[in-house]
């Protein structure tokens, strides 16, 4: 029998979602679209009573104070899923094929940025401001926000908080998990509005800069522009998306730190944050040397598309200053191996994390060194602190099966589109939340050609990966599905 829980939780979450679904109207309202209100109002009222029903099937209980873990890995899952399949509904209404309009949705939800879009022309502005809209909601979690939000998450939010983003570790930045949500929301809306001042004073039109701004944040990548940063010709412009997607890809809870507790050193204290500027620098060195000799690019526009490019895939943002697909084979070699690092744990970043890499070679060097000095007792830590040993295994485990997954995608996809460039470089642009890929898939082409079962798997992908897997590896095991009655 399953939970009360899940139907309440659930059914308050929709509810909550549908509210916000509504917020592109002000956006045809502005541009006197009426047409487009129509689209919005449909969906969010299709959301709304969906929530009523489930709470109604839930009793519509209030009281989550003994959610159990397992029930709250089922409700963020069941979130993520329910909240893309409702944020679609507007997508149909614009012309977009149902199994497109779910892509679309997914990949905006989970901050992938991967589009079916070819004709930016089709479509208003509040069609553009939703695709934004629904990656700055993924980009710090949907869960996260309405723990903020909802009181009756005030106490069972930790069960769903921590089963949204499975980090190595779970990190707080005050005691009360209500508390660090907002905290952690409040950072992340704070540098979205700074963002978009400096991006409206450096010539970029209002409309853009929002749009654009909601996406950096959330490491999202989805832009009105059809040419996404490139198409703005602005220097100035890049180099500030360069900053914001550098914060993106930061862990907000040491921001937080940094600016509410005036503690300055608090990103540079972090060893994972030194490991995330080192991959970041030593990428884009490598890049901008390869720009300059194979592309013949100026240096100082080698520098900046090579920075910029490195830290929009290691963040796994997928915006683009350059048409990257067309760069040579060894520049592009850089930026898929960028593609299996993601942000900094706690980030709106995708992808395996920077900690995870950072402990991986940690354990690895441990293990090289015991083969030599075999009694040697070496313990692995991170920022001065003992890494548990359970911990280094849900590690090595997560290492595995993402390895595991990416791989048998890659095969599968590679099998049904002919395609070893879709299948390995689709796969991994998918899992890790990033989007663009090379050639077919690159930055200024589109994943609309693709067969509906690859569509599929992508859509898969995209999910598990903005979940971290955790919750899908949890569902493979018989006794997550015993809830009580």
């Amino acid at each position: 029998m399953k939970s009360v829980h899940i139907f309440s939780a659930l059914g308050i979450i929709l509810v909550a979602f549908g509210s916000i679904i509504l917020s592109p109207v002000v956006v045809a309202l502005l541009e006197k679209d009426y047409l487009s209100i129509y689209p919005f109002g449909i969906a969010s009222a299709s959301a709304i009573v969906c929530g009523l029903l489930l709470q109604k099937a839930g009793g519509f209980l209030r009281n989550f104070d003994t959610l159990k873990r397992n029930e709250g890995m089922l409700i963020v899952a069941l979130a993520w899923i329910t909240t893309a399949a409702f944020g679609a509904i507007p997508y149909l209404f614009f012309g977009l094929h149902p199994l497109n309009a779910f892509f679309e949705s997914v990949s905006g939800i989970t901050t992938t940025g991967a589009t079916v879009l070819t004709d930016f022309s089709l479509y208003p502005k509040s069609f553009f401001f939703w695709r934004s809209l629904t990656q700055w909601l993924g980009g710090m979690g949907i869960i996260v926000l309405f723990v903020a939000i909802l009181p009756q998450f005030k106490i069972a939010g930790r069960q769903m908080f921590f089963a949204e983003a499975p980090g190595p570790t779970e990190e707080k930045v005050t005691p009360r998990i209500k508390h660090t949500a907002t905290a952690l929301w409040l950072v992340y809306f704070s540098l979205t509005l700074i963002e978009i001042a400096l991006l409206k004073i450096a010539g970029m039109p209002l409309f853009d800069a929002i749009c654009n701004s909601l996406s950096t944040m959330a490491a999202g990548g989805f832009s009105p522009h059809p040419q996404s940063i490139m198409g703005y010709q602005s220097s100035t412009i890049t180099w500030i998306v360069i900053f914001f997607m550098l914060l993106a890809g930061s862990n907000f809870a040491l921001q937080y730190r940094m600016t509410a507790r005036r503690r300055p050193l608090a990103l540079l204290g972090s060893e994972e944050f030194r490991c995330y500027a080192f991959f970041i620098l030593a990428g884009s060195i490598c890049l901008a040397l390869l720009l300059f000799f194979l592309g013949n690019m100026v240096i100082g526009d080698a520098i900046r598309d090579s920075l910029f490019q490195i830290i929009s895939i290691i963040t796994t943002t997928g915006f683009s200053s350059a048409d990257f697909a067309i760069w040579a084979v060894a520049a592009q070699t850089i930026l898929f191996a960028s593609m299996l690092i993601g942000g900094c744990a706690g980030s709106a970043g995708g992808g395996v994390k920077v900690v995870r890499v950072l402990l991986a070679g940690k354990y690895l060097r441990r293990e090289i060194v015991q083969i030599v000095h075999p009694r040697i007792v070496m313990p692995i830590k991170i920022d001065r602190k003992t890494v548990p040993e359970n911990i280094q295994l849900q590690v090595l485990g997560f290492l595995f099966f993402y390895v595991l997954l990416m791989t048998l995608s890659a095969f599968i996809v590679t099998a049904i589109e002919g395609n070893p460039s879709i299948g390995l470089v689709g796969t991994a642009a998918t899992i890790g939340n990033i989007g663009p890929g090379f050639g077919e898939i690159g930055p200024m082409a589109s994943y609309d050609h693709l067969s509906s079962a690859t569509k599929m798997i992508f859509i898969i992908n995209m999910i598990v990966g903005r979940l971290e897997l955790i919750p899908f590896l949890a569902m493979l095991h018989p006794d997550f599905w015993k809830f009580r009655k």
